[in-house]
């Protein structure tokens, strides 16, 4: 039997999910593996729209490990980068990364949940990299950077947008109509419409108090050779995978996925595996 998602990601169920609480052995794969390929793809246009400034109090939200601490030091030097994420122990591999760079100043702290251990208006940037995709969570997160952003300061959110990862989705729709449950595809339909498009995103960062708003999106390619090539992938097992389950709503991930695994084994026997992102970044000014 599966259960689909409600309209509404429960909120105890996002806050203990293991997309947001890595343990230590994800944290270390998460820097080790994930960070500087899958996440890369983000911070690449993230540092491209993120404005230049002299003396800059950065807030990354979601910091796990750090990345992209170093990035940020070339494009704003003398910046004191702040940082709070719900995992501990990324929070640990944080600091400990962070002592190693020459001239970087940081302070990275465990932070559980809302509202943020930082007082109105106390950064000229505040950013956030790959958060959840629901769009309530995405909200809550969204007025914390607005608060947080001192006025006329700059706040970005880079994440996939809608269309990414479709591929997988496709595969789940395919089983949904083989073993006719409309719940499953209920809840691939909802689990889809959880990711923003550029009017969507725009409208949620004007709606909670920013200006000057401006969303770019560029679509990347993960490619595999094989389903076991995919399901042992780090960025697969550590990020992606823990995010199809609370945004699918599925009591049970084994049966689906182990459908998704022998379809593309036999869809793409002797090819390759192509799995879209659609890479955005939105930025906005606080009113």
């Amino acid at each position: 039997m599966i259960t689909p998602r409600a309209s509404e990601l429960d909120r105890e169920e996002v806050l203990g999910s293991p997309a947001r609480r890595l343990g230590p052995s994800d944290a270390a794969i998460y820097d080790t593996f994930v960070a500087p390929t899958y996440m890369s793809m983000f911070v690449d246009l993230f540092v491209e729209m993120l404005a230049s400034g002299r003396d800059a109090r950065i807030c990354h939200v979601g910091c796990r490990t750090g990345y992209p601490a170093s990035e940020l030091l070339e494009r704003l030097p003398n910046a004191h980068i702040f940082g709070c994420d719900p995992s501990e122990p990324a929070v640990r591999l944080a600091r400990a990364r962070a002592a190693t760079v020459p001239g970087l100043v940081t302070d990275y702290r465990h932070v559980e949940d809302y509202p943020l251990p930082f007082p109105e208006g106390a950064f000229s940037h505040a950013f956030t990299i790959h958060p959840l995709a629901a769009p309530a969570e995405r909200r809550r997160l969204l007025q914390e950077l607005v608060r947080i952003v001192a006025p006329r300061g700059q706040a970005l959110i880079a994440l996939p947008m809608r269309g990414s990862f479709l591929e997988i989705a496709d595969l789940l729709r395919e089983l949904a109509l083989k073993s006719e449950s409309t719940e499953l595809t209920n809840a691939v339909e909802a689990a889809v419409q959880l990711r923003p498009t550029e009017e969507t995103l725009s409208r949620e960062l004007a709606d909670v108090g920013f200006d000057f708003i401006a969303v770019q999106t560029r679509t990347r390619t993960l490619r595999y050779e094989s389903a076991r090539e995919l399901f042992d992938d780090p960025t697969f097992r550590v990020l992606l995978l823990p995010e199809f389950a609370i945004n699918l709503g599925l009591a049970n991930l084994e049966a689906p996925f182990q459908y998704v695994r022998e379809a593309i084994d036999k869809y793409w026997s002797g090819t390759t595996f192509e799995l879209t992102v659609n890479v955005g970044c939105a930025s906005g000014r606080r009113r």
